[in-house]
């Protein structure tokens, strides 16, 4: 069977993580791929693929989608071409810890994609006010929408995807509900790394219930406001509805235009 080799074992792999930083399992394959650099297992590098923009309609244009995420992969882009590839690391490190493992003080609200933009880049040691330069420019949407389109020429389908080896073997996952021992992290990536070298392993899955959370503190409370949002955008996508055959994704980006709107800007 003729398929493309992979590095030997022992030797630092190239790896090209895929993130969305709304996906807690993304955030999970990404403390792992973390975890195995420090092993001396793999070199990584990192790359954005909007969640959102793919499950639009093809009938409408990203260009003019208000992106509830999209700040934090415009600055995250931005960072990688002005600061080179380890700060957009960085950056999706601290976002992460920000938004997955850092829970409210219970007299106010989980922060909003701009505020823990703006929380991340103080993080990593750049002034906050990085966010407002980069999001005032409408290029750095366009840059995120080039890099996703770049991506999903390649199959690429939604996050955590990786791009293993100098040929780039595109894989889906690992999903992974919890960060494994030092062990397993380096028993999984021997694994992972043969089945992604043979071209005809296609599919390999566990099931997960619509219950199922990722083993971080936030996972459930971010979910719940994912899915309020997502009743508000059902009721207005129904029959007769302002948004009847929208996506999901587009009214829900109405919904927070509405919520934005009756809270006179604020963040929510």
């Amino acid at each position: 069977m003729s398929q493309a080799p992979i590095r030997n074992a022992g030797q630092p792999e190239p790896v090209t993580l895929l993130f969305d930083v709304r996906s807690p399992w993304c955030y999970q394959t990404s403390r792992w791929l973390r975890r195995l650099a420090e092993l001396g297992q793999v070199t990584p590098s990192w790359g954005v693929f909007s969640l959102e923009v793919v499950n639009l309609h093809g009938d409408e244009d990203p260009a003019g989608y208000d992106a509830e995420y999209g700040p934090a992969l415009r600055v995250a882009l931005a960072l990688r071409a002005e600061y080179g590839p380890a700060a957009i690391g960085d950056f999706y490190a601290a976002f992460g810890t920000r938004m997955w493992e850092t829970p409210a003080d219970g007299s106010a609200p989980l922060p909003g994609v701009p505020e823990m933009t703006r929380q991340a880049l103080a993080d990593i040691g750049i002034d906050p006010g990085y966010a407002g330069q980069v999001l005032a420019d409408e290029e750095t949407w366009t840059a995120v929408l080039d890099e996703h389109r770049r991506w999903a020429q390649m199959r690429v389908f939604g996050v955590p995807t990786l791009l293993i080896g100098e040929d780039k073997h595109v894989v889906f996952g690992p999903v992974l509900r919890s960060l494994p021992g030092d062990d397993d992290c380096r028993e999984l990536w021997r694994h992972l790394r043969g089945l992604a070298a043979v071209g005809t392993v296609y599919e390999l899955k566990r099931y997960k219930s619509l219950h199922s959370r990722a083993d971080l503190p936030n996972a459930v409370p971010r979910a719940d406001l994912r899915v309020a949002d997502m009743r508000a955008a059902r009721a207005l996508m129904g029959p007769g509805g302002p948004h009847e055959g929208a996506s999901l994704e587009w009214a829900m980006s109405r919904v927070r235009a509405g919520q934005a709107a009756a809270a006179g800007g604020a963040e929510r």
